[in-house]
């Protein structure tokens, strides 16, 4: 007697599955550089890599100024804001522990003005989440380009951008 099939229509993995597959390969394509030796017997990956590690420093550096500003800005978020401002901090020098001459990512970053940040603290957040959101996304994009150690570093501070974003906004609460 044969089986009848089961009383769901569509077979396979469902679209989370499917979705949770892509976004995992896409971290495994960006983190397969190999045992983490970024460097090259001609030494031209060594320079990428170093550059890519000051401008990831430099990034969080910015960062870690924009949250200052809001902080400045409206005293009464930090309890929100500052553990999330200790993490970009540390995510720079994370960057920068790993570069062989890190003076050039050691550079002070640059102060954003006061009247860049809104005066209306919803709206400074919402400022903090883009700025989060897009430093993440342009992280990503890069797991691709740079080696292996430094996109594991990459895909964990971009993750870590993402959460951050989330916190800063509605969903956060």
């Amino acid at each position: 007697m044969p089986l009848s099939p089961p009383s769901r229509a569509l077979w396979g993995p469902r679209r989370r599955t499917l979705l949770a597959s892509a976004a995992g390969t896409v971290l495994l394509v960006g983190c397969s550089g190999g045992n983490g030796d970024s460097g090259t017997a001609g030494g031209g990956s060594r320079s990428a890599d170093e550059r890519s590690r000051a401008r990831a420093a430099r990034d969080s550096r910015e960062l870690a100024a924009r949250y200052d500003a809001v902080l400045a800005a409206h005293p009464d978020l930090a309890r929100r804001l500052r553990p999330l401002r200790a993490e970009v901090a540390a995510h720079a020098k994370a960057f920068e522990a790993g570069a062989t001459d890190p003076s050039p990512s050691a550079a002070p970053a640059a102060a954003v003005p006061a009247a860049a940040v809104p005066t209306d603290p919803a709206k400074a957040l919402a400022a903090l989440a883009t700025a989060e959101r897009d430093l993440a996304d342009r992280r990503a994009k890069a797991l691709l380009e740079v080696p292996g150690e430094l996109a594991r570093l990459l895909a964990s501070v971009a993750a870590a951008g993402a959460a951050h974003a989330y916190l800063l906004t509605d969903g956060g609460k």
